[in-house]
């Protein structure tokens, strides 16, 4: 797809057979199309591409592809496991990037007006924060550059975002919708409706694009953009126009841009070329061992041809080392016999001989990547922890980032020092003038500054999701003036880099989540007790120890009320159940008091297998509850409590949240209670239970309890009332137990039970004496 920007070009691709997906089984077909000359050019693209095809025009190659990925269904916005994040690869030499945004909602009765924000980023997920809370100090936070798609009426709503010339690597886009009421759902209970979000990718590549030589003039004519390679340790580069000519003869006006756009900033540097005099540019602290594109647009008239020459020279940048592959014994370069000195008590600097550096414009210090898991490395210098810093030219560490999944964490760097030194963090273009301008810019980023003295000798930067490229960590000692032996110094700063998926790790009131999406992880912290923020730091809404010691307390104590039911359970020789109930409230107080985040939590065995017996024991204590309501044959009724228990656990399993968990048992133990109710009422020829006193003063207040819990769970719970509303279903749930268990047989006496373990000898014993009677 071309835009208007490129009036001459011919569209192309576009019916989904590019589709770029990961396969485990890739499945090819081949198909042979015939198109006639001329039939794909045009003068200009508007509307998407049907077709695929490759053009030559004017000399050069275009061709075009399509990516795409699955829809994702959007969630309502809380923490940054809603968002929905889409990975693309964009290919080298593209000069048009467009995105096809599809955004759709369902035709259920509760779908309403609803936003959807889209971001895009550059190199890494997009840093976001919608609910405009606090991010963790030291931490860089640069905004995403986002839009807002609107689906009113309409069912699905498209958007085109258009990039010329964009950087070649990862792109990333994050979508969701807005703030979440903080309602909490139950699965199954209710039908939300259904918000969905697609991302295709269109690119438009020149396959043969121009390559210009450093030192060599190459001739052009203004039709396509140009590139050149800059190649390591280039301090410099010189970019001049000149010989510029029209088929008009009027002076020539163009304007030159050099570089790729990045999302959210770009730092593209344009020059306006004026007249027939030669024009130059110069650029410092260029991006090393990548692809530079020139592009040079006439703003004269539009059918003049403009022919120039492009001239691209480089300045090299001269490596020196602070230590020594080859010799590792002398790793430690502080201890060397000629040349050291002893430390400056004021300053902490080291002053030795350092006429072997000034030919030098860098000093390359040697880091060791050590990767300890799938998001966590660390960077180890091979001098050890400390690196030796000049003023005469910067102190440069390598980072490497460039693993597919480095940008989904958290970038850390610590320095100390006991003298001033300043540093900075930058991806892609190491700086390399601190100590004059003390600029913290590259040529086409802006960088992180960082600095240190005597009053503050610790500097901690943090930066999140940062992008998959190289990254370089400049240091250069600044001298004061009146410091006439600070040429000759040497500074010492201790340098702790590593890359973590979560920022220490969420906090206590934080937990570390690793995401993924369509095979790129990514972390992200979910917060708890009302703290909020990117790493859990933002205690705005957090609950104090007092009101966590409160919640815990609520929820756990609140299933004490299940004691009442287990006592009248085995007064009235239900036994089983009274178990039963005892399993329920054991686990329940348990899991409660492991559920809590922060400091007021207690976890007596792994937190899901406390989840899972918590729920078990629920289900299965309504189970056994209806069921010994029904009155049914004891050996009828101990046969659906176990066969019945074995299914809930199974379904418990299968989907551990859905209501149907709960309503299933429920419904089906209802149904054989009040088919036995109804078949004891037929038999005796009246309503059964028959005592007005049993419905009036049980019957009635359990179902009523029962109801009440119900309503309460299904529909006034949220995440701010959990710690009250929930406690308020534990106490209704065991009282309306308490009431709904029928009465003991009255030929029982009370607490009688344990003379029943001896009755079988007594049955036979009487038996026996009968049969001497009748004897």
């Amino acid at each position: 797809m071309v835009g208007s920007s490129h009036p001459a070009l011919c569209s192309a691709i576009g019916d989904g057979t590019g589709e770029h997906t990961s396969l485990a089984i890739l499945a090819l077909t081949l198909k042979l199309l015939y198109a006639p000359m001329g039939v794909c050019c045009s003068a200009a693209c508007s509307q998407p591409p049907s077709n695929c095809c490759a053009l030559s025009l004017l000399g050069s190659l275009f061709v075009s592809e399509y990516f795409s990925q699955s829809a994702q269904r959007l969630s309502f916005y809380s923490w940054y496991g809603n968002a929905k994040v889409f990975h693309f690869h964009v290919p080298e030499d593209t000069v048009l990037l467009r995105w096809l945004l599809q955004a759709s909602r369902g035709k259920e009765p509760e779908c309403t007006s609803m936003e959807v924000t889209v971001h895009f980023r550059y190199g890494a997920p997009p840093v976001i924060n919608p609910l405009g809370t606090h991010f963790p100090a030291n931490a860089t936070v640069r905004p995403s550059y986002n839009i807002s798609i609107t689906l009113s009426s309409a069912v699905q709503n498209t958007t085109f975002v258009n990039i010329t010339t964009p950087a070649a690597g990862d792109w990333f886009i994050a979508a969701h919708l807005p703030e979440a009421a903080g309602r909490i759902e139950v699965k199954g209970f209710s039908t939300p409706c259904t918000y969905m979000f697609q991302a295709d990718m269109f690119v438009l590549r020149l396959t043969d694009m121009p390559v210009l030589e450093p030192g060599v003039a190459m001739p052009q004519t203004i039709v396509s953009p140009a590139k050149v390679f800059v190649p390591k340790y280039t301090a410099r580069m010189w970019f001049e126009l000149r010989s510029c000519v029209t088929s008009e003869r009027k002076p020539c006006a163009v304007r030159v841009v050099l570089g790729s756009i990045t999302l959210p900033q770009s730092f593209q540097r344009i020059v306006t070329c004026t007249g027939n005099v030669n024009c130059s540019v110069s650029l410092e602290s260029l991006p090393w061992e990548k692809w530079l594109q020139i592009m040079v647009e006439s703003l004269g008239t539009a059918n003049a041809t403009v022919s120039l020459e492009m001239l691209a020279s480089f300045t090299d940048c001269r490596p020196g080392s602070t230590s020594s592959f080859l010799n590792f014994s002398s790793l430690n370069q502080s201890q060397a016999g000629s040349g050291s000195g002893s430390p400056t008590p004021s300053t902490g600097m080291v002053l030795r001989n350092t006429s072997d550096q000034r030919s030098f414009c860098l000093q390359n210090q040697p880091v060791v990547r050590e990767d300890l898991d799938v998001v966590s490395v660390r960077y180890r210098l091979l001098n050890g922890p400390s690196v030796a810093v000049y003023s005469i030219s910067p102190t440069l560490l390598l980072l490497n980032l460039n693993s597919g999944m480095d940008s989904g964490g958290s970038l850390t760097s610590l320095s100390q020092a006991n003298a001033t030194v300043v540093a900075c963090v930058s991806a892609a273009s190491p700086v390399l003038s601190l100590n004059s301008t003390q600029n913290c810019s590259t040529a086409f980023f802006q960088g992180y500054p960082l600095s240190l003295s005597t009053s503050s000798a610790e500097a901690m930067l943090i930066v999140l999701y940062p992008q998959t490229d190289d990254w370089f960590l400049s240091l250069q000692l600044i001298c004061l003036k009146g410091q006439s032996e600070c040429n000759t110094a040497e500074a010492k700063v201790t340098v702790i880099a590593y890359l973590t998926p979560c920022f220490n790790d969420c906090g206590p009131y934080g937990q570390c989540s690793l995401l993924r999406r369509h095979g790129y992880l990514y972390a992200g912290c979910s917060c708890k007790a009302g703290w909020s923020g990117w790493s859990c730091t933002d205690d705005t809404k957090a609950q104090s120890v007092g009101a966590q010691n409160l919640a815990t307390l609520l929820l756990t104590l609140s299933n004490l009320m299940f004691l009442p039911a287990i006592v009248v359970a085995v007064y009235r020789y239900y036994l089983v159940e009274a178990s039963v109930y005892t399993y329920t409230m054991f686990f329940s107080t348990f899991y409660h008091a492991c559920d809590q985040p922060g400091i007021a939590v207690m976890c007596i065995m792994d937190y899901d297998t406390l989840q899972y017996c918590d729920f078990l024991g629920s289900v299965v204590s309504i189970w056994v509850t209806i069921l010994c309501m029904s009155r049914v044959k004891k050996i009828l009724k101990y046969v659906l409590f176990v066969l019945g228990s074995l299914l809930i656990a199974m379904s418990l399993q299968l989907d551990r949240r859905g209501v149907w968990n709960m309503m299933g048992p429920c419904l089906f133990a209802l149904a054989i209670m009040i088919s036995a109710w109804v078949y004891h009422g037929v038999k005796r020829r009246h309503c059964y239970p028959s005592s007005w006193k049993r419905w009036v003063f049980y019957l009635l207040p359990g179902i009523t309890l029962a109801f009440i819990a119900i309503s309460v769970y299904a529909f006034m719970e949220t995440n701010e009332n959990y710690y009250y509303t929930h406690s308020i279903w534990h106490v209704l749930v065991a009282g309306s137990v308490a009431f709904l268990l029928p009465p003991r047989d009255k030929h029982k006496k009370p607490w009688a039970w344990s003379q029943k373990l001896t009755c079988r000898y007594q049955i036979c014993q009487n038996d026996r004496e009968e049969l001497y009677a009748v004897t």
